[in-house]
């Protein structure tokens, strides 16, 4: 073992989880690819999860307590999302799940996956958001150490001591693929471009007319294509994906939710990820999915945008442009050179700041030696 290994030998962490999220849950596998990446280092990674939702929250704390006899002087490392701790996105219990944790004598990290307050105008949004601000804070106040996914310039509440937080990126949730060397001589005639997850009604509409476009000019530039939708959202917009493309010529196929494995075959064969739910950001991960099969990416820029995720392969223009969005992708399937170049910035990109290997010593780093 190396020198972060032999420090860690024989560790055990626990990472607490509240419920779980469908069809799929990317906090979950979250947790468990980080644990596997952690075990080179020596770390026993154990998943414990607050069943709140199936056992009400008194039997939860009540199982809770029983469980964490034995945590005292164990890192648990508490995953939160405002909705896994609340029905309705008043996570007021996940502060007293770090009481008890604390209480133990846990060591008590928390990986903010959600380091904002959810948005909205009505009464009931700002309610909702200020208690959320307001148990985020207060997280950060008690915990040991806290873990952003995102550079912590960005995360304007933190206080200016800043020394017991950590930017550690999220990792891609499907395995890593290069591609194929097949893939490229096969895509010379037809070039794929990926859509991974569209977001719900009301909003698939703008976003699969911004795809169509996309697809409309790069077909009018003499492009053959074909387009693969999958994963959220994309069972439920087969219809409208199918009206947007009638009269464009391009092969589509709808394939909705696909295991890990599968929607990592699907973009390591991909010539690009076109990117349009909102501006790509950090947390953003169909995107990180993308770099992790060196995929050049396609997409919208905002303020999030930003270090160290503008390392990788990326083509991104102003929001809601729809007109630059179609010029950038037609341009990213047309020249091979470009395509190549950003395809290697994407394998970089991953590979110094995404990959679960880099995660990991990050974690490993913050934890027993920050």
């Amino acid at each position: 073992m190396d020198g972060l290994n032999s420090s860690t030998a024989g560790r055990t962490w626990i990472a607490i989880l509240g419920r779980p999220d469908y069809p799929t849950d990317g906090v979950q596998d979250y947790c468990e690819f980080l644990g596997r990446a952690l075990e080179p280092h020596g770390v026993q990674w154990e998943i414990v999860r607050v069943d709140w939702m199936r056992k009400g929250w008194l039997g939860a704390l009540r199982e809770l307590k029983s469980q964490s006899v034995h945590y005292r002087g164990k890192w648990v490392v508490l995953q939160y999302t405002a909705f896994a701790w609340s029905r309705r996105g008043f996570p007021i219990g996940v502060l007293a799940v770090l009481s008890i944790l604390r209480r133990r004598g846990a060591r008590c990290a928390v990986v903010f996956h959600e380091p904002f307050r959810q948005g909205g105008s009505r009464w009931l949004d700002r309610l909702r958001g200020a208690c959320q601000s307001g148990v985020i804070r207060r997280l950060y106040s008690v915990a040991e150490k806290s873990i952003f996914p995102e550079p912590l310039e960005k995360i304007g509440w933190l206080p200016g001591d800043k020394s017991k937080a950590a930017f550690i990126p999220i990792g891609a949730n499907v395995p890593e693929r290069l591609p194929p060397a097949a893939a490229a001589e096969k895509n010379r005639v037809a070039k794929t471009v990926a859509v991974f997850c569209v977001t719900g009604p009301p909003h698939a509409r703008v976003e699969i007319d911004d795809i169509s476009e996309a697809a409309r000019v790069s077909a009018e530039n003499g492009a053959k294509l074909r387009f693969l939708f999958f994963g959220r959202g994309t069972p439920e917009a087969r219809e409208e994906i199918a009206h947007a493309f009638r009269d464009i010529p391009a092969e589509v196929s709808v394939l909705g939710l696909l295991s890990a494995s599968e929607i990592s075959d699907v973009l390591a064969r991909s010539d690009a990820l076109l990117c349009v739910r909102g501006a790509i950001y950090s947390r953003r991960g169909s995107a990180i999915a993308g770099l992790a099969c060196g995929l050049p990416i396609v997409g919208y820029k905002g303020p999030e945008t930003g270090f160290p995720f503008t390392e990788g392969g990326l083509e991104l223009v102003p929001y809601r442009d729809r007109a630059a969005l179609a010029k950038a992708l037609s341009r990213v399937l047309a020249d091979d050179r470009l395509r190549d170049q950003l395809r290697h910035r994407s394998m970089r990109a991953h590979a110094g700041y995404f990959s679960w290997e880099s995660i990991a010593e990050r974690f490993v780093t913050e934890l027993f030696h920050g």
